[in-house]
C-alpha cells in the first residue's frame, strides 16, 4: 500500500507521518492493501477552482475525490484508487461544528473521500446515503473509539 500525500498548505500544520498511517488503517478496514492513493492537502482557494473545473460548481468544499480508470494499476501491480482533495481550511472550521479534533476531522472527510473512490455515493440515493454514512462511521470509530461527528455533520 502507498500513500503519496501533498501538503499544498501552511495555514495548520499536519502531522504528515501519523495522517499516512491512520489512512492506512482506513484503507486496511475497507480491505484496500494493495493499493496506491493520492491525498493532496490544500486550501479554499484551491478546492474552489478545482471543484470550479471539475464539477462545475463555484464554491469551495470539503474534500473532492478522482478515481482512477477501474483497471489502473502502479509499476508493482497494486490498484491505482485514485486522488482525494481535502481543503485544510474547511477542515479547521468543519472541526469545531462536528466536535472534532483537528486531525479527527481530516480523517472523517479521507474516509468520506476513499469512500467516494471505491464507488459509494450519498448523492444517488436516501439509501446510498445512509449506506455510505453507516461505513463512514463505523470506521471512523474504529479509529477513535466512543468518538462521533455531531453538531452539523453529515456524516
Amino acid at each position: 500500500m502507498e500513500i503519496l500525500l501533498s501538503n499544498n498548505q501552511n495555514q495548520h500544520p499536519v502531522d504528515s507521518k501519523a495522517l499516512q498511517s491512520q489512512i492506512g488503517q482506513v484503507l486496511e478496514k475497507l480491505g484496500e492493501t494493495q493499493c496506491e492513493l493520492s491525498l493532496l492537502l490544500t486550501d479554499d482557494a484551491e478546492i474552489r477552482q478545482l471543484n470550479k473545473t471539475y464539477r462545475d460548481r463555484d464554491h469551495a468544499t470539503d474534500v473532492l475525490s478522482f478515481p482512477q480508470d477501474e483497471d489502473a494499476v502502479n509499476e508493482s501491480g497494486d490498484t491505482l484508487l485514485g486522488d482525494v482533495v481535502i481543503s485544510v481550511e474547511t477542515a479547521a472550521r468543519q472541526a469545531e461544528e462536528h466536535h472534532l479534533s483537528f486531525n479527527e476531522e481530516l480523517i472523517l472527510l479521507a474516509i468520506h473521500g476513499i469512500l467516494h473512490l471505491l464507488g459509494y455515493d450519498h448523492e444517488r440515493s436516501p439509501q446510498d446515503a445512509r449506506i455510505m454514512k453507516d461505513k463512514t462511521q463505523v470506521i471512523f470509530e474504529t479509529l477513535f473509539p466512543g468518538r462521533r461527528p455531531s453538531g452539523t455533520s453529515n456524516f
